[in-house]
């Protein structure tokens, strides 16, 4: 299939439209727009413009709703507890993080809990986010069953992903974000629109049996990453983004590609100021030291260097950059023009790009 490479900013253009000619405000749209450009570049392509498509469904059918309102159910100070009122994932975890943020500069730590909330792209757009604030930061969130507990064949469990970020020395950040499946729900969505084959080690069939057609792992099961490790690990991560949030759970949330049903899915961001334990120079210089020791190990069969976590989308984001932008399959490029057309929007022209 023939693909496409648009520059970013043409992309977040076009998004910030497509949203706001679905009532979304300028501001909010742009920061979607931007977090979803984001995964792009970093070639997290599954969380990428991919999904524009998805959340305009949804706020056509008021599944998600457009003016994102939320609601502050407690505040104790060091701890905020959201309803996101059904409002956009990606805008209601913005005003988590800044909310976590600014409670850690005054206590310390900072604890923002959202429920009713919304898909909100990659975590790691705003752990970054966080880390080059000065802050240590960890996001999780639950989202619609994917994945069948160890031992079971039926899907109960969301992929759950969590990040975890970090200040890292000149400026860098170091940074992890992961779902607890052995794949993301959305790297199977974005093999089918390549047209490409999956590994057997990703999904099952509805019938339980392994697949390597895409089509077939979204109907089916995605196997958890390190067996009953990871669905130890997303049981936990539904348990603090929805039970203790007062979200949804298990087979209570739903996906941003149903577009008629309510998310339900909950969010916690914790925040943590490294000035709170009184040595942010020793902080620096341990991350610092961590990332050289693993550079500087001897290098196993088949590696040409060893990556800290977080400098392999680093290098991602450069070289799009340098390209002229983001590569784009076949298939999302045909979903986009159809919103376009939709939206009364106009995609760029190849000569725009």
């Amino acid at each position: 299939m023939q693909e496409a490479r648009i520059a970013p900013p043409t992309l977040r253009d076009f998004g910030t439209r497509v949203l706001s000619s679905l009532g979304v405000p300028a501001e909010d749209g742009a920061l979607v727009a931007d977090s979803l450009v984001h995964a792009d570049l970093w070639g997290h392509q599954s969380h990428g413009f991919l999904r524009l498509p998805w959340y305009a469904a949804r706020l056509r059918s008021g599944a998600m709703r457009a003016v994102t309102d939320p609601a502050v159910l407690s505040d104790t100070g060091p701890l905020v507890l959201l309803d996101g009122r059904d409002g956009i994932g990606q805008v209601l975890t913005e005003r988590a993080r800044r909310l976590a943020v600014e409670r850690a500069r005054t206590h310390g730590v900072g604890v923002v809990g959202v429920r009713n909330s919304n898909h909100f792209g990659t975590a790691m757009y705003f752990t970054r986010r966080a880390a080059r604030d000065g802050l240590v930061a960890v996001l999780t969130t639950n989202a619609s069953p994917a994945m069948a507990p160890w031992g079971g064949r039926e899907k109960v469990l969301g992929t759950n992903p969590w990040s975890i970020a970090a200040p890292g020395p000149d400026g860098r950040v170091v940074v992890v974000d992961i779902a607890n499946t052995a794949v993301a729900r959305g790297k199977i969505y974005l093999a089918r629109n390549r047209g490409a084959a999956i590994p057997e080690t990703w999904a099952l069939t509805a019938d339980g049996a392994p697949t390597t057609d895409p089509a077939e792992g979204v109907l089916g099961v995605i196997l958890p990453m390190a067996g009953h490790k990871g669905y130890a690990i997303t049981f936990l991560m539904d348990v603090l983004s929805g039970a203790l949030t007062g979200s949804a759970v298990g087979t209570g949330v739903h996906g941003p590609y149903e577009a008629g049903e309510r998310s339900g899915c909950g969010h916690l961001f914790l925040a943590l100021d490294p000035d709170a334990f009184g040595d942010r120079a020793g902080y620096e210089a341990r991350v610092r030291q961590l990332i050289d020791e693993v550079k500087a190990v001897p290098l196993a069969q088949g590696f040409d260097e060893v990556l800290y976590p977080g400098e392999l989308e680093d290098r991602a984001e450069a070289a799009n950059l340098a390209a002229g932008g983001v590569v784009l399959a076949e298939q999302s490029l045909s979903d986009l023009r159809a919103l376009a057309a939709e939206a009364g929007v106009p995609f760029p022209a190849e000569e725009d790009r």
